[in-house]
């Protein structure tokens, strides 16, 4: 089956959405299919299309909807589709009713859908492959942020709890990402200025984070909305605990009894957090098995299975 990839990142983006997108089309050509990645559809002829992202996507979901209304059309929504965007943005909203089957990437996504909605949605998590373990740092208990510099990430909290922690504290905050917006690439190097235990390391490959997170103790994600972070599967597969904002999306990746969130914005409970999980053995150890435990769902082949399911379900060979 010949099947059009619709992604709003493509190229050289390291996005996380990007990311799905690849992962995706390796899992579907080992199914046997042919999967052409594009940001807009070209208007040439597909079997099926799945598209990443209500709203972005939507001209390229429109378009297909209308010249092949009889093949199917699966969409996968993000976090600012499930979080923002399909409450008030009319584009979004139709991406949805064309679709044939939605995606969310944890189970939490679906109580932002409607009943409707619902009946024709799967959840599918996001996979990584096995990471090797590197060995921890000694010298210092070294605490990583992952993602691109935005809004939606409220991504200096980390470095904002910083002051919080004990002036003589061994920890080291790495922050890996490229600045997407105009201030964010600053105020970066104002925090390193003004704590040498903060570390921005800008846009670095992928091997190479993964390099700095698998020698990490910590992962800290304080994004504001994640439709199901995939770095979250990196830091577990890696043995690296991780604090996280409590939002939804986080709750729906490492589930409701998890002992490390901390709320929104609060960089008071995620100094106590951090500082407990680097002092309170017990609470680290809890930390790690809590994640450890939730591994599976995070598995490459559980994650093509669901995939072949959905095809199969929809009746695309």
């Amino acid at each position: 089956m010949k099947i059009t990839l619709i992604t709003p990142y493509a190229g050289n983006s390291r996005t996380g959405n990007r990311n799905t997108a690849y992962r995706y089309a390796y899992f579907l050509r080992q199914l046997g299919h042919r999967v052409s990645i594009q940001v807009n559809w070209d208007g040439r002829p597909a079997d099926m299309m799945l598209a990443l992202h209500a709203r972005r996507s939507h001209d390229s979901i429109y378009r297909f909807a209308k010249s092949c209304p009889q093949h199917p059309l699966i969409l996968v929504l993000t976090g600012t589709d499930l979080y923002r965007d399909i409450r008030h943005d009319p584009s979004a909203q139709q991406s949805m009713s064309l679709a044939t089957r939605l995606i969310v990437l944890q189970d939490m996504g679906l109580n932002e859908l409607n009943a409707e909605q619902r009946d024709k949605t799967r959840v599918i998590y996001q996979s990584v492959a096995p990471l090797k373990l590197g060995p921890r740092l000694k010298k210092h208990f070294q605490v990583c942020v992952i993602g691109h510099l935005r809004a939606e990430k409220d991504p200096f909290r980390c470095a904002y709890a910083l002051p919080l922690l004990a002036s003589r504290s061994r920890i080291r905050v790495i922050q890996m990402g490229g600045a997407l917006e105009p201030d964010m690439a600053a105020e970066a190097r104002t925090l390193m200025r003004e704590d040498n235990r903060y570390h921005w390391l800008g846009d670095l490959s992928h091997g190479r984070t993964m390099q700095k997170l698998a020698r990490s103790h910590l992962m800290v994600i304080s994004s504001r909305m994640e439709g199901g972070a995939n770095v979250i599967c990196e830091a577990i597969a890696a043995g690296v605990p991780v604090i996280a904002s409590d939002i939804p999306g986080n709750i729906g990746m490492l589930g409701s009894e998890y002992s490390g969130y901390y709320p929104l914005e609060n960089e008071s409970v995620l100094a106590k957090r951090i500082e407990r999980a680097m002092n309170d053995e017990g609470y680290y150890r809890r930390l790690q098995e809590q994640c450890q435990a939730r591994k599976h769902l995070f598995n490459p082949e559980r994650e093509k299975k669901a995939l072949a399911s959905l095809l199969s379900e929809i009746g695309a060979h």
